[in-house]
């Protein structure tokens, strides 16, 4: 999977000056390296452009990598709302988000993201594209709250779906969410609201239309 991913990203991903510096600035303060991958930037940004989606909700902003992907996917009237736990987390994706051109189109929610959607529920608002990528102990949490906040025909993203490839490969390293992305497979597959495919991209990305 690691040599499949490297292929990809050496063929299809671009230098960009821009995104290397907010890795460089994630490390810079001492903030976990987890960003997506080039590659699966790269297809969250053909994903928003492809959908033409307008209202983009983002659960885990780190240091706005994906942010920064998931922008420059729409247009002038797109807006990504972001939830992050972590304050001076935010504060840096919204810097790296203003850097690239975007402060006007971004708002971030501190705190816990439950909190967050269940603000975002009790405000009536609405989104047409989802990316989830925050702590796994809470995606199925996280997943219901989507589809409840999702127009007709919106697309929910989510990382980390293939946990370094041990939900599959039983010679692989199981990482301490392989069990709960196993489960999470299993409920994004069979839920009666979703159609759904996981993409082998970075560490696995699954795909869903959301059908209400």
């Amino acid at each position: 999977m690691k040599q499949i991913n490297s292929y990809i990203d050496s063929v299809f991903h671009n230098q960009d000056a821009l995104l290397e510096e907010v890795i460089s600035s994630i490390e810079e303060n001492g903030m976990p390296s987890i960003s997506v991958s080039p590659s699966s930037g790269k297809l969250l940004t053909m994903l928003i452009s492809i959908s033409r989606a307008k209202n983009v909700l983002e659960i885990g902003a780190l240091g706005g990598y994906s942010g920064i992907c998931l922008a420059r996917g729409f247009d002038r009237e797109g807006k990504l709302t972001s939830l992050e736990l972590e304050e001076r987390y935010a504060q840096l994706a919204h810097s790296n988000l203003s850097k690239a051109g975007f402060e006007n189109q971004v708002s971030y929610m501190t705190g816990a993201a439950l909190q967050s959607l269940e603000k975002l529920v009790e405000d009536n608002k609405r989104f047409d594209f989802f990316f989830i990528d925050a702590d796994k102990d809470n995606y199925e949490n996280y997943l219901e709250y989507c589809i409840s906040l999702a127009d007709s025909g919106a697309l929910i993203v989510t990382d980390n779906v293939l946990a370094g490839g041990s939900v599959a490969d039983q010679g692989a390293k199981p990482k301490r969410y392989t069990e709960l992305m196993k489960k999470f497979n299993e409920t994004v597959a069979n839920h009666p609201q979703l159609e759904s495919v996981i993409i082998p991209i970075g560490d696995g990305m699954t795909i869903s239309k959301v059908k209400k």
